[in-house]
């Protein structure tokens, strides 16, 4: 399960790669601190946008900056790993900024998904997302 957990530029590669064979790539983000039934089922659903599903994960710092320094409870690579372990998920990493633009916009997947929670004009890499495709969800 470790071996779904990549640097950047290892999804670069492995989407990249993806695209030209014709595959689609889903992506999704989040602290994931205290996994729970919500999350699971999320993460499945998800996953079904494409043939490839990568789940980026905030680094603890990002998590820290975002819901104050008791957090998070569950270490940066603790998390990636309980993901990797998912079926759903294909691929694992970790973000260190406070959102997950920088990545959306170096990987360019083709789905983005969020959580029905989130307004849809409040969802960060939307534009980068819309703009190469027009699978967003």
């Amino acid at each position: 399960m470790r071996d779904k957990i990549k640097s950047w530029d290892e999804l670069k590669e492995i989407v990249d790669k993806a695209k030209k064979s014709g595959r689609k790539v889903a992506f999704t983000n989040g602290c994931f601190d205290l996994i729970h039934v919500g999350h699971t089922r999320y993460l499945q659903e998800a996953g079904e946008y494409g043939d490839i599903f990568i789940v980026a994960v905030n680094s603890d710092s990002s998590v820290r900056a975002l819901k104050g320094d008791s957090r998070p409870v569950i270490p940066e690579e603790q998390r990636a790993e309980v993901l990797a372990a998912l079926g759903c998920v294909d691929y694992v990493t970790i973000f260190p900024e406070l959102d997950p633009l920088r990545l959306i916009t170096y990987l360019k997947p083709d789905f983005l998904v969020k959580g029905g929670d989130w307004a849809e004009d409040s969802i960060i890499g939307k534009e980068v997302v819309e703009a190469g495709s027009e699978n967003y969800r």
